[in-house]
């Protein structure tokens, strides 16, 4: 596969990176760099280390403009193991072990554009620093699905009766301009949303005047968190319609809180997230979908 032709033709790029050829170069910089900065940290702290930076069996990926493009490949496409060995013609283990150890690096450069969603809001300052000068923020969660596993209490644990299937789930919180700036701790599919948010307590760490859109999954969470700007849709009350005011306050709300979809649909545009996880290593889940949102918020920056 040659790079430099895909990055000539910026609807194939897209198609294979999720990024344009202008946003991939721009990334390929920071990933270089950061690749640089990873084998230098290695060979200054691995004393056993008797081999120079590069030494050692080289990789079929030499290059760090190939690398961040195998990576991403891996990402926006979702192949087996088994299809990516044949396209690089290597067994498929390679391509597994270098999916695993590009990763870091990858999260380094995205680190390093300052795009990375927080992982905890444990503070209003905190909160200011994901989402400095917001006025409002747009809370939903989202569930990817997984292989069914074959552990009986995995099983029930994973279960999502929303979704009738396996699936794991996070909170994202967004703002208007889409951007992700909190993803919450990966979590089993059995659990609801609003549960999360009682748990992780996230609304106390948020300024009581800055407005919380949620959609009607989240109904109680002003009387769990009182003194808070929410918009919360209303629910058909038990036996009667919902009035035709209360109807068209909803469809207003739904037409702002939109926003949030357009958020999570943007990180879903990587079929790793899309599609159905197949991946076992303990934690990976976790650190794909967290960095599938700072690969969105960098297209959003860059786009601006």
């Amino acid at each position: 596969m040659s790079v430099e032709k895909v990055l000539k033709r910026e609807r194939l790029c897209r198609a294979l990176t999720g990024l344009t050829p202008q946003e991939f170069l721009s990334l390929a910089a920071a990933f270089a760099a950061a690749l640089a900065r990873r084998a230098m940290d290695s060979f200054l702290t691995d004393r056993s280390r008797q081999r120079k930076p590069g030494g050692g069996r080289k990789s079929f990926v030499p290059v760090p403009r190939e690398k961040l493009f195998f990576l991403l490949l891996y990402y926006k496409a979702y192949p087996t193991f088994g299809v990516l060995g044949f396209l690089y013609d290597r067994d498929p283990s390679r391509p597994c072990e270098t999916v695993h150890a590009l990763t870091p690096v990858l999260e380094a450069a995205l680190g390093g554009k300052l795009v990375l969603p927080k992982r905890q809001i444990r503070s209003v300052e905190e909160f200011f620093e994901a989402f400095p000068d917001a006025k409002e923020v747009f809370l939903d969660g989202t569930e990817r699905p997984i292989q069914r596993p074959k552990d009986a209490a995995r099983q029930a644990a994973n279960y999502s009766g929303k979704k009738k299937r396996h699936t794991r789930k996070n909170l994202i919180l967004s703002d208007r301009r889409k951007r992700i700036g909190y993803v919450s701790p990966t979590v089993e599919g059995k659990e609801h949303d609003f549960g999360i948010v009682k748990r992780t307590r996230l609304p106390e760490h948020i300024p009581k005047k800055v407005r919380i859109r949620v959609d009607s999954g989240f109904q109680g969470l002003l009387t769990e968190f009182p003194g808070h700007a929410m918009s919360i849709p209303r629910k058909k009350p038990k036996g009667r319609p919902l009035c035709k005011t209360f109807k068209e306050q909803n469809l207003r709300k739904s037409r702002i809180r939109i926003l949030v979809e357009h958020a999570i649909g943007g990180v879903k545009r990587f079929g790793i997230v899309s599609s159905v996880f197949r991946n076992r290593t303990e934690g990976f889940d976790d650190q794909v979908i967290f960095l599938t949102s700072g690969l969105w918020n960098y297209h959003l920056a860059e786009t601006r």
